[in-house]
C-alpha cells in the first residue's frame, strides 16, 4: 500500500551548518566595508567646487585618494565590469580577481605579512590593481580594458580634484599611509 501525502525522509542526517563561520564571515564583511566611506559623503554637492589653483588641486587629490580609496577601488572595479559585459572570458577572470580583492583587500582584518614584512593596504591595492590589469589583458579585451581604466582614472582624478577636502578628517593610520612607502618591517616573533 502506498502512503500518499507523506514526505520522504533521508536516513542520512544533513551536515550541520557552521553558524560560527557564517557569523565570522558576516562580521568580516561589515568590518571590511567599514573602510568604505559613505557614498553620500563622497558625492556631497556642497563639497564640490573647483580648486583655487594647481597646488590646491594636488592637495585635494592626495587627501581624497587616501580618504576615499575603498570607494575609488569599488568604482574602478564597477567601471571595469561594465566594460567587459560582452567578453565572458574576461568577466570570468574578473570574477576570480574580485574574490582576491574581497579577501586580500576589503575583508582582511589583520595586516598581510609576507616574508616577515607587513604589507599595508596601499601596497596590496597596487599589487591587486596590476594583477587585475595584467590578467585581464591576457583575455584579449585590451581595448575595452584600457578604455575602462583610462575612463576610471580620469573620473577618479577629476572627482578627487573637485571634492573639497577641508571637511574630511583623516585618522592617524590614513595620514601614515599617505606619508610612507607601503612596505614596513614587521618584527618576527
Amino acid at each position: 500500500m502506498t502512503n500518499y501525502g507523506t514526505i520522504p525522509t533521508s536516513s542520512h542526517p544533513s551536515p550541520p551548518i557552521d553558524l560560527e563561520y557564517i557569523s565570522r564571515a558576516k562580521h568580516r564583511i561589515k568590518s571590511g566595508l567599514a573602510t568604505r566611506r559613505p557614498w553620500k559623503l563622497m558625492f556631497d554637492r556642497e563639497s564640490l567646487s573647483l580648486p583655487h589653483g594647481f597646488f590646491d588641486a594636488i592637495s585635494r587629490i592626495k587627501t581624497n585618494l587616501v580618504y576615499f580609496r575603498a570607494n575609488y577601488a569599488i568604482a574602478v572595479l564597477v567601471i571595469l565590469f561594465l566594460s567587459l559585459i560582452y567578453h565572458p572570458t574576461s568577466l570570468l577572470v574578473l570574477a576570480v580577481l574580485v574574490v582576491f580583492w574581497i579577501f586580500l583587500y576589503f575583508l582582511r582584518d589583520e595586516p598581510l605579512v609576507v616574508f616577515s614584512h607587513q604589507i599595508d593596504d596601499r601596497t596590496v591595492m597596487i599589487f591587486l590593481s596590476v594583477l587585475t590589469i595584467v590578467m585581464l589583458l591576457f583575455t584579449h579585451a585590451t581595448a575595452n580594458i584600457l578604455g575602462a581604466m583610462l575612463t576610471a582614472a580620469v573620473l577618479v582624478v577629476v572627482h578627487a580634484a573637485v571634492r573639497r577636502s577641508d571637511n574630511l578628517f583623516l585618522d592617524e593610520d590614513a595620514v601614515a599611509a599617505s606619508e610612507y612607502s607601503g612596505l614596513t618591517s614587521y618584527p618576527s616573533s
